[in-house]
């Protein structure tokens, strides 16, 4: 071995002895500078129990119902994001030292370098390693702990600000105390948030302006501008032709121009929002919160379009004639400026909302924005009350007539209790309540609003189109073949059915909607998740389910008219049954059909019979006491309709009563008496008492006349008379043939019985009127009496004369 080498290898040997002892010392030496820094911490201890913590407040958020409580739980989540933010950065410098000591150590030599390392040293490395790692973990968790932290405390936030808008019983403290308006002179937690907010839509526009996007944002402004002042106004225009010259004469003129004013205007101020919404947020640097922001803004353009729009359309000041409502042209132009105004006021506060969303604002910052629109929106009900009044009056004091309703009376004194009602929450502090009232009152006026043109639109179109002298109701006329009558019944049908429509969706945008939804896709949701039952699951009253149920009765009851209009015309006539026998048929299948449909649409509406065991108790209760009598005739009609003691068409007697039977229900029959009146019998009475059926099994009637003739007549010679009557008259049959019978021999005189039979029991009394009177004319011409009843007359007075002549 070279002089070189030994060099060498002991140089080696002497560097493999000193690496323990230097990173010995140089951990010790760590170790006393962490402990100079800081104090030890165990982290394997403290973030699990700060896991928890953090668990633990979520859990009593929801379940929290107090602002102090939510309150609270925000300071221990804020306090516990800086422990976490403590812990993490105690434990990067301990990383840090770990990195110095693995870099001392340096890399594990590579495999076949020939390169040998000893134990102690691997061993070293491989603890090192191990708790390099451990801290990286606890970093992680420490941040996630932090980041959780900080997530929860923004969402405490956001759940105190919703919780403002609906917990309308909550007091948050007058205007008139200075922390209400502290954020505007005093705001330390908002103020940077807005200042970087601020400075973001500066760089929003700075950017919109960039080389590149400069041409589109002035192109896009000026589309905005255009659409706003040239589009909406020539639109108008063209549907004001349209209105005049392509529609029939008549309100259905005016109602169309009112709903295309609003229309119109509602997408102009909805384009225009747009329009510059791309114009100054289309880069794709611009920051999300701005960008949220213009979207936002962007579909509040929409509620604000649609307030401006039907403004404009209620008080028609530059077609004083084409107005709906019946309101004076100055008192119109007096109010012109105030659905601007409310608009202008709903699209900026609404965004202020927005605004604090997107920076995440305080709750003070929130309450503050809260009490300054409904402020202002009371303000603005009672000046528009104290205008419209002042207004009316100065017309009536110069002799013009003012036009008074009941309805516009109703709406001065809304406004002017809503108002007042929204200062006093302000004052006493339910700014909740006060913002509640300022954007119900709104959203009530839209509503209703949009109700009144929309139904006078529908009333006044169903009324042309089903009108004889328009194009539409000659052609629905020639179609379908139908008179006049029918078609006015058809426009008052649809008519009907639109308004009701319309109510209904007025109901469930009343009850399901406010202005502050965020889109009208939210409100959409809302009457859907309705329509779906959601809420009424438990009642399992489903709304979806009673349309299934109205759609299975009206089909139900369709088919089941059309089968029996088959039946009655078509197929039974083919049959050799007789009339009696069809209608019984007919009217049993009808019963049938409509108790099977009857179940059909309460099963479709989701009934279940296994739990109704108490309607069925109620309902046998109701039997026995007041429904016995209706469940008797019932069975009673279907006895009648199966048996067929009496059929339609039989002439029966029961009480007296005689006629034919018309028609047999459910409940009762009709009986047609003689002089076309019609006696209504319960079907009970058939079965319970005793009746005549002069047609059953029968079809003959027998006509008998019993005449008393004196003892001194000739009987073969008054025999041959009343023969001779009978068999002349060509309604007595030949087959049996009259007959005279002998009746009785007595004091009176003879006794007669000349009989008769006739095709029908309903010529007998026609055919016995007729052969009264030939067999009177017959005896009189052959100087036959009848039988005179005998009568004793006593006088008075000879009894006195016998009395005096023989007073004994």
């Amino acid at each position: 071995m070279s002089r070189l080498q030994k060099v060498i290898l002991t140089l080696c040997m002497l560097f493999t002895l000193a690496v323990p002892m230097t990173s010995v010392l140089a951990e010790d030496s760590i170790d006393q500078s962490s402990d100079e820094v800081a104090p030890k911490v165990n982290a394997a201890v403290e973030l699990p129990k700060m896991q928890v913590i953090l668990d633990k407040i979520k859990g009593q958020v929801s379940s929290a119902s107090d602002e102090s409580q939510l309150a609270q739980l925000n300071d221990m989540a804020l306090e516990l994001g800086e422990n976490a933010n403590t812990l993490s950065q105690n434990l990067v410098p301990q990383s840090q030292q770990i990195d110095t000591q693995l870099a001392v150590l340096g890399p594990a030599p590579e495999a076949g370098s020939g390169v040998k390392e000893t134990s102690d040293v691997t061993s070293k490395r491989r603890q090192l390693m191990a708790q390099k790692s451990r801290l990286d973990d606890q970093i992680k968790q420490a941040n996630a702990l932090q980041n959780g932290a900080s997530v929860l405390s923004s969402q405490i936030l956001n759940y105190r600000r919703d919780r403002l808008k609906n917990q309308v019983s909550l007091n948050t403290g007058s205007i008139v105390a200075a922390k209400f308006w502290q954020p505007l002179y005093n705001n330390p937690v908002d103020g940077p948030k807005i200042v970087g907010f601020a400075q973001d839509l500066k760089q929003s526009v700075q950017l919109s302006f960039s080389p590149g996007y400069r041409l589109g944002t002035a192109l896009w402004f000026i589309a905005a501008v255009l659409v706003m002042v040239v589009g909406r106004r020539y639109m108008e225009e063209f549907l004001a032709w349209v209105s005049i010259n392509k529609l029939s004469e008549g309100r259905l003129r005016r109602s169309f121009l009112a709903c295309a004013i609003a229309i119109t205007t509602l997408l102009a101020i909805t384009l225009c929002c747009n329009f510059l919404a791309l114009a100054f947020a289309r880069h794709p640097d611009v920051v999300d919160d701005v960008r949220d922001l213009v979207s936002s803004l962007g579909i509040q353009s929409l509620l604000a379009g649609l307030i401006a729009g039907l403004g404009r359309a209620f008080l028609s000041t530059r077609r004083p004639s084409w107005r709906l409502p019946v309101i004076n042209d100055e008192l119109a132009k007096a109010l012109k400026p105030f659905p601007i105004i409310i608009a202008t006021l709903v699209f900026i506060f609404q965004g202020l909302e927005a605004f604090n969303r997107a920076i995440e604002t305080s709750v003070n910052t929130t309450i503050f924005g809260n009490g300054l629109t409904a402020i202002l929106i009371g303000l603005l009900c009672l000046l528009m009350v104290v205008r419209t009044r002042r207004i009316r009056r100065r017309l009536e004091r110069e002799g013009h007539e003012v036009e008074r309703s009941r309805i516009a009376g109703l709406v001065d004194i809304a406004l002017i209790l809503t108002g007042i009602t929204i200062l006093i929450c302000l004052v006493i502090g339910y700014v909740g309540l006060a913002r509640y009232l300022s954007y119900e009152v709104i959203w009530v006026g839209i509503l209703l609003s949009t109700f009144y043109f929309l139904n006078a639109l529908a009333i006044d179109g169903c009324q042309v189109l089903f009108s004889t002298n328009s194009a539409p109701g000659k052609l629905v006329t020639r179609s379908l073949n139908l008179n006049e009558k029918t078609l006015l019944q058809l426009g008052s049908l649809f008519s009907g059915l639109l308004k009701s429509a319309l109510i209904i969706m007025l109901i469930l945008l009343l009850m399901n909607g406010t202005i502050s939804s965020s889109s009208p896709g939210e409100i959409l949701s809302r009457i859907i998740d309705f329509f779906a039952g959601r809420g009424l699951e438990k009642l399992n009253l489903i709304p979806s389910h009673i349309v299934m149920a109205l759609v299975t009765l009206v089909a139900g009851i369709y088919v089941l008219r059309s089968v029996r209009n088959w039946l009655d015309n078509d197929f039974l006539p083919q049959t050799s049954m007789d009339a009696g026998m069809r209608v019984s048929l007919v009217t049993l299948f009808s019963n049938i059909g409509f108790v099977l449909v009857l179940l059909m649409t309460l099963s479709a509406i989701g009934v279940q019979w296994n739990k109704l065991a108490w309607i069925v108790s109620a309902l046998s209760v109701g039997i026995g006491f007041g429904l016995q009598e209706i469940v008797k005739n019932f069975i009673s009609g279907l006895i009648l309709l199966t048996e067929r003691p009496v059929k339609v068409g039989d002439l029966v007697t029961i009480s007296g009563i005689e006629g034919d039977i018309r028609r047999i229900n459910v409940r009762a029959t009709e009986i047609l008496l003689t002089d076309k009146s019609t006696v209504i019998v319960p079907n009970s009475q058939f079965i319970s008492q005793n009746v005549r059926n002069a047609t059953m099994g029968n079809a003959q009637g027998v006509v008998t006349i019993p005449l008393t003739f004196p003892l001194d007549i000739d009987p073969v010679q008054v025999k041959d008379i009343l023969l001779g009557a009978f068999n002349d008259n060509e309604k007595i049959l030949d087959n049996p043939a009259p007959s005279v019978s002998f009746k009785d021999l007595s004091a009176q005189g003879i006794l007669l019985s000349v009989t008769g039979n006739v095709n029908s029991q309903r010529l007998i009394s026609a055919t016995r009127s007729e052969l009264l009177f030939e067999v009177l004319v017959r005896l009189r011409a052959a100087n036959v009496t009848l039988s005179s009843p005998q009568t004793m007359v006593i006088e008075q007075k000879a009894l006195e004369q016998a009395q005096a002549v023989d007073p004994q």
